[in-house]
C-alpha cells in the first residue's frame, strides 16, 4: 500500500491532479487496507488485473500513466490517444521488458544454482538440477512410468511461494511421466517417507515461456518434496 500512496503523492507533484487538503486525505484513505468483503472485492479485481502487467515490470512513473489510462477509460473520459492504434507499440514494449527480465532471471538462477550445489549434502547432476535429500526414507524408489503421492512446496528464488499442496490441505498423486523434467528426476531419487529439496534449473522447469502469472520466464525454482506413497 506505500506504493500507492507514493504514487498519488507523484500525481500531485507533476500537476496532473489538483491537490489540495481534502484530496491529499483521500487518497490516505483510499490506500488503507480494504476491511469490508465489498472492498476485499475490489481489491482483489486490481491483483487480479495486475497479474497482467508482471510482464512489463513497470517502473511507478509508468505506473502512474497505466492507471491515469485506466481511470479515464473506465470514467468515459475523451483521449487524444487511440489506444487500439498503439497495440503493436504495446507488445513491443511487453516483449523487449520480458527479454530484459529474462536475461537477468536467467543469471540469477545460474548463481542460484551454484551456491546450492556448496550446500552439504547437495548433488548436482548431470543434467544440472541440485538435490539435497533433507531426510533420508526407508521405503522404495518409484520409476519414471509410477505415479506418485507427495507433499510439495513450490518458491521462487526470492523465496515467492507460487504453489503448495500443503496449504491446500491434501498431497497431489500423478505420473511422474506427466510433470517437469526436475520432478521426474529428482523424485526417483527419493525412497518413500523421505523428503528432499530440489533446485530445478529453468530449463528442467518452465523454461523461457514461464507459467504466468505465477511464474516468470526463465526461473529457477525450489521445490520441497515429501514422497508419501508409490500408487499402484
Amino acid at each position: 500500500m506505500k506504493k500507492l500512496t507514493a504514487i498519488a503523492a507523484l500525481l500531485c507533484t507533476l500537476s496532473l491532479t489538483v491537490c489540495d487538503a481534502d484530496a491529499a486525505k483521500k487518497a490516505k484513505e483510499q490506500a488503507q487496507a480494504p476491511l469490508t468483503e465489498d472492498q476485499k472485492t475490489l481489491y482483489a479485481l486490481g491483483v487480479l488485473m495486475s497479474q497482467s502487467l508482471t510482464t512489463f515490470d513497470l517502473k511507478p512513473e509508468e505506473l502512474v500513466q497505466v492507471q491515469k489510462g485506466l481511470t479515464d477509460g473506465v470514467t468515459g473520459v475523451k483521449s487524444d490517444v487511440k489506444a487500439e492504434e498503439y497495440i503493436p507499440k504495446v507488445q513491443a514494449l511487453q516483449q523487449a521488458r520480458m527479454e530484459v527480465v529474462s536475461k537477468k532471471a536467467a543469471a540469477a538462477g545460474v548463481a542460484f544454482l551454484d551456491n546450492a550445489a556448496k550446500e552439504a549434502g547437495a548433488t548436482k547432476t548431470a543434467s544440472g538440477m541440485v538435490i539435497k535429500q533433507t531426510k533420508p526414507g526407508t521405503g522404495a524408489s518409484p520409476a519414471a512410468t509410477d505415479q506418485v503421492k507427495v507433499h510439495y512446496e513450490g518458491r521462487l528464488i526470492d523465496g515467492k511461494v507460487f504453489d503448495s499442496s500443503r496449504t491446500r490441505g491434501e498431497p497431489a498423486t500423478f505420473p511422474l511421466s506427466g510433470v517437469i523434467k526436475c520432478w521426474t528426476e529428482g523424485v526417483q531419487t527419493m525412497k518413500v517417507g523421505g523428503t528432499a529439496q530440489f533446485i530445478c534449473p529453468a530449463d528442467l522447469a518452465y523454461g523461457a515461456t514461464g507459467s504466468p502469472p505465477t511464474i516468470p520466464p526463465q526461473s529457477t525454482l525450489v521445490f520441497d518434496v515429501e514422497l508419501l506413497e508409490i500408487v499402484k
